[in-house]
């Protein structure tokens, strides 16, 4: 294995990113319970802050700006951590392989804040704390479905090559069954194991499906927009 290569051929971006949401989880439980909430409350995304609350919930005003982004490095819990890690691991490590480490950072944060603008459509006014990653990698999810169907294996490799993977539009990846069975697998897992809800304290939170269909979108309509330049094919020679 290549020195600059990321260890279990995990990418970098996602190492980091992983790392980082540990770290905030691993500090949090050092804290004094009563802290440990005011730190979270102060991250999350709380939609109440928009209709008036702002002055009364920890961070004051700063954090009605900061949120659309810190709500995503910090859970509810270990399980919600790891859930949203296996899912990054698997859909987010392809979308980073493919557009680099940089693109990957700007891409999540962009989904991350669709995510949050969704729920604080439905939900404007609520005082229950949004947290978690999962708009984010449901933005990560929908990018990796445009080209991980259309992906082949190099000559003499066993992994499939996503960097050079065409990009499907729209149109191709919609109506591709294999892309649709798992949507309704996703829709309904997100359903039924309420990936999105959360208890912190003695009130309910975490990032509601508005939210993840919210990042999903974002992730389907502006993937191509960070995707790669195709190579540029050479030149025929002419004798």
């Amino acid at each position: 294995m290549a020195a600059t290569e990321p260890i279990f051929n995990v990418p970098r971006s996602v190492i980091w990113v992983s790392g980082l949401m540990a770290g905030v989880q691993f500090v949090r439980k050092l804290l004094p319970d009563e802290l440990s909430l005011t730190v979270l409350l102060a991250l999350a995304f709380i939609p109440a802050r928009y209709s008036g609350a702002a002055p009364e919930l920890p961070g004051g005003y700063l954090t009605a700006v900061t949120s659309f982004v810190t709500y995503m490095i910090v859970h509810g819990g270990w399980l919600h951590l790891l859930v949203n890690v296996a899912w990054m691991l698997a859909f987010g490590s392809a979308v980073a392989r493919r557009i680099g480490d940089r693109k990957f950072f700007y891409f999540s944060i962009l989904c991350g804040i669709a995510g949050a603008l969704t729920h604080l459509a439905f939900h404007f006014g609520d005082m229950a704390p949004v947290v978690g990653a999962s708009a984010a990698i449901s933005g990560q999810m929908a990018g990796a479905l445009r080209f991980i169907f259309s992906a082949s294996r190099r000559p003499g490799e066993m992994a499939l090559d996503f960097v050079d993977a065409p990009l499907w539009s729209l149109g191709q990846t919609l109506s591709d069954y294999r892309i649709l069975i798992f949507l309704v697998f996703w829709v309904a897992l997100n359903v039924y194991f309420g990936l999105s809800s959360v208890w912190v304290g003695d009130a309910e939170g975490g990032i509601a499906w508005e939210a993840h269909i919210g990042g999903f979108l974002c992730g389907l309509l502006t993937f191509g927009f960070f995707d790669r330049a195709p190579a540029a094919e050479p030149l025929p020679r002419w004798p």
